[in-house]
């Protein structure tokens, strides 16, 4: 009775982990026995804490709105794409993002670029950090839109909070001064205090072409390339190609 006492209770106080814990326990007395009662006492205290920082990582994961549900374990390092071993799985434990350094990925479309960049944004989430992805062109759709509607600020001020920022198909279209000038206001908000991953298709030499405005396209990149790490894949895509049609098969 006192057992099932202090579960209910264990319960009331939103230490619910703890309580299934100690209901294990009661339920199989035999193992538990041979342990000090400080043991158990330990074992309940990790149950809870493991739990809670489930919970935490699960909603973490949720706002980041990550592309792909992707693992550095899951990369690929064996086939030939310019991936550095040690780079990668030095890049995982999220010292860079800690450091407020920043991250740049390059590389040919269907090269994998966007899958390694939400691996390692799955990392620093799974180190405490908070992230967020997002595609350039519809951030500064969004930022356009919010340009009009008074949220400009407030989109901002979102952007600038988490610890780490995926600008995923970064300047996959050319970009007008407007456009510029919005890049530079969301990473000048970061440089130095928060960690920017930038992956784009085209080379860091040719960002500064892409941009309109050359004063504001200089900005960008000191901003970005400041404190970076940088990462430059290669190889062909891939992505699964649909298959040949075989002979006699309708076009």
């Amino acid at each position: 009775m006192l057992m099932k006492a202090t579960i209910d209770k264990l319960q009331a106080l939103g230490l619910g982990a703890m309580a299934a814990a100690l209901a294990d326990q009661a339920a199989t007395p035999g193992p538990w026995g041979e342990l000090s009662f400080e043991d158990r006492l330990g074992l309940l205290v990790d149950r809870e804490a493991d739990a809670r920082d489930s919970r935490r990582l699960a909603t973490r994961l949720k706002a980041a709105k990550l592309r792909y549900p992707a693992a550095v374990e899951d990369v690929d390092l064996r086939t030939p794409r310019g991936l550095n071993r040690s780079m990668v799985l030095g890049l995982a434990d999220a010292g860079w993002v800690a450091r407020h350094h920043n991250l740049v990925v390059t590389g040919p479309t269907g090269v994998g670029k966007s899958f390694l960049a939400c691996a390692l944004a799955n990392a620093a989430l799974r180190q405490g950090h908070t992230a967020a992805y997002v595609r350039t062109p519809r951030l500064l759709d969004e930022l356009a839109l919010g340009r009009a509607d008074g949220r400009y600020a407030r989109l901002l001020g979102s952007l600038g909070r988490v610890s780490l920022l995926v600008l995923d198909d970064f300047l996959l279209s050319p970009a007008p001064v407007e456009a510029c000038r919005d890049l530079l206001e969301v990473i000048e908000d970061r440089a130095q205090r928060r960690s920017t991953l930038v992956a784009s298709q085209l080379p860091v030499e040719s960002w500064r072409a892409a941009m309109a405005d050359p004063t504001l396209a200089e900005a960008v990149l000191d901003r970005v390339l400041q404190a970076s790490h940088r990462i430059a894949m290669k190889g062909p895509s891939q992505r699964k190609r649909q298959p040949e049609p075989r002979a006699g098969d309708d076009a």
